[in-house]
């Protein structure tokens, strides 16, 4: 198994914001993984209009036996399995219980409803897959008062 001895991924996410006190602790607001888009109207398409998603993705590791600095490969895939630009960063683990948060922006130009993954490599092991379900909403017809 490729991380039997670390690192140990504590938090995968994505969530709207992040806070992190001067402590190092984090605290995640709206952790999310899907949203919908919605259009209407008599103009409404029947395909998705492209639109950006500006999430954060949270990540903490505990280093375990690992110890130095590492490459870490954030890879989105699209509902096709096309992959898009990686994001590349580094990490640096001290060992033993001491750990290392990663809160990155990430800014995704959604094109088409489904499943979403966004991968991410330790190290060019696989680590974590996060869903992001993209829902498109459409309705067309004239508004209608409902009945009380």
């Amino acid at each position: 198994m490729a991380f039997e001895k670390g690192p140990y991924l504590q938090i995968a996410a994505f969530c709207e914001q992040v806070i992190e006190d001067k402590r190092g602790m984090l605290s995640l607001i709206n952790v999310v993984d899907r949203t919908t888009h919605s259009r209407g109207g008599p103009q409404a398409p029947e395909e998705m209009p492209a639109f950006d998603l500006n999430w954060k993705l949270v990540l903490s590791l505990k280093s375990g036996e690992a110890r130095g600095s590492y490459p870490v490969r954030i890879v989105p895939e699209l509902p096709s399995a096309e992959t898009k630009e990686p994001i590349l960063l580094s990490v640096h683990l001290e060992g033993g219980n001491r750990g290392v948060n990663v809160v990155a922006d990430m800014s995704m130009r959604m094109e088409m409803p489904g499943v979403h993954w966004v991968n991410v490599y330790f190290d060019d092991e696989l680590l974590t897959r996060l869903p992001i379900e993209v829902i498109y909403s459409r309705f067309s017809g004239p508004a209608r008062a409902l009945p009380k």
